[in-house]
């Protein structure tokens, strides 16, 4: 019984620190099932929750904390769980019954030292149960500025794509706002300024698998969101567009695709990774449309008509539109147009802008 106890606190023991090196120190994506499992624990309460609410608004108040609290609830399941795994060592190298052996453990674990073994085998599992502790801590708060470093990365790019495509972000609403201004020569900046980004978030988000759920501040704003209306934006531009410079556009929506396909394989997501050109799209014709419609009103010069941009757009836009939708449902993004179904009917929220308040002459 001794020798079972001992093989399973050994396992236990050495399986978390594998999941504390995996989520907090190894820097490539590996998800350590320990923290997925944490995270789906916290998950399902506040989706169910979520689930029941009929507007985005109240949607997003609910799940902004889910991401925070799965953090926290990641660290106090690795020490409870080391708790148990250091107590199943010690009542395998002692006498102390179940209890004992817990409050031996914790004692240790937490540096608290009221309780004591006379016996070195015993303390031996106390000293290296007093080492994990405060390492586990600390790591855990030198993984703090990492997480919040990269989300606010994140979220500054987002903000500032709020002004050039109106909130939530839309794919024509940004060529036709900059048509409108007469900044068509800037796309290619911002082309440019996206496809970093999306490596950024590529490396980040595989690395810190959290941040896929982490919220942006404002309801109405969504990184996944915005990542999509460039996107668009970019096919929009290839399609109707194909006089203009194509190279930085070209490598926008490719950074694009490529980030979606490194979260989906981080969360899991099933996605074809050869799909044909002239498969059929969700987004429908008459979608497409209005998005078009809605570009000529501000004046965006279009090379070619819509039947004949159509096959170009849905070239692109099959690369990445699945993906898109399926994380856009898992997290709740913020219902905006040409961005799929949600895991429940809500209403799609146009592009809106605050109004400039100009001085009176």
């Amino acid at each position: 019984m001794r020798v079972l106890l001992g093989v399973a606190g050994a396992v236990v023991v050495l399986r978390l620190f594998s999941s504390v090196l995996r989520s907090l120190v190894v820097p490539r994506p590996t998800r350590s099932g320990f923290g997925r499992f944490c995270q789906r624990l916290v998950h399902r309460p506040f989706q169910l929750v979520a689930d029941r609410l009929p507007s985005a608004e109240a949607k997003d108040r609910v799940l902004a904390p889910m991401g925070a609290v799965a953090v926290v609830v990641t660290l106090i399941g690795w020490l409870a769980s080391f708790m148990v795994g250091y107590a199943l060592l010690e009542a395998a190298v002692s006498r102390l019954g179940v209890r004992e052996a817990l409050i031996e453990s914790g004692s240790s674990l937490f540096t608290l030292g009221f309780a004591s073994g006379n016996r070195v085998t015993l303390n031996a599992i106390d000293f290296l149960a007093a080492v994990t502790g405060p390492i586990v801590i600390g790591l855990q708060v030198g993984y703090l500025p990492a997480l919040y470093g990269a989300y606010q990365r994140r979220e500054a790019e987002v903000t500032l794509l709020q002004a050039r495509a109106g909130s939530p972000p839309w794919g024509p609403e940004i060529l036709a706002r900059y048509a409108q201004v007469g900044l068509l020569d800037s796309l290619t900046e911002l082309f440019r300024n996206w496809e970093r980004w999306s490596a950024e978030v590529s490396e980040s988000h595989t690395t810190y698998p959290i941040l896929i759920h982490f919220r942006s501040p404002k309801a109405h704003r969504n990184w996944l969101i915005a990542l999509l209306s460039v996107m668009d934006a970019a096919a929009l531009r290839l399609a109707f567009s194909p006089s203009q410079p194509q190279a930085e556009v070209r490598m926008a929506l490719r950074a694009g695709f490529v980030c979606l396909r490194d979260l989906a394989e981080i969360e899991g997501v099933p996605y074809d990774r050869d799909p044909h050109p002239d498969d059929a799209l969700r987004l429908t014709y008459e979608d497409f449309l209005r998005g078009v419609e809605r570009m000529r009103e501000q004046g965006y010069p279009m090379e070619r008509t819509p039947e004949e941009a159509w096959p170009q757009f849905r070239g692109w836009r099959i690369n990445y539109e699945a993906l898109a939708y399926r994380l856009a449902r898992d997290i709740e993004a913020v219902p905006a147009p040409w961005s799929g179904a949600r895991r429940r009917p809500v209403a799609t929220r146009a592009p809106r802008t605050p109004v400039d308040r100009r001085p009176a002459r």
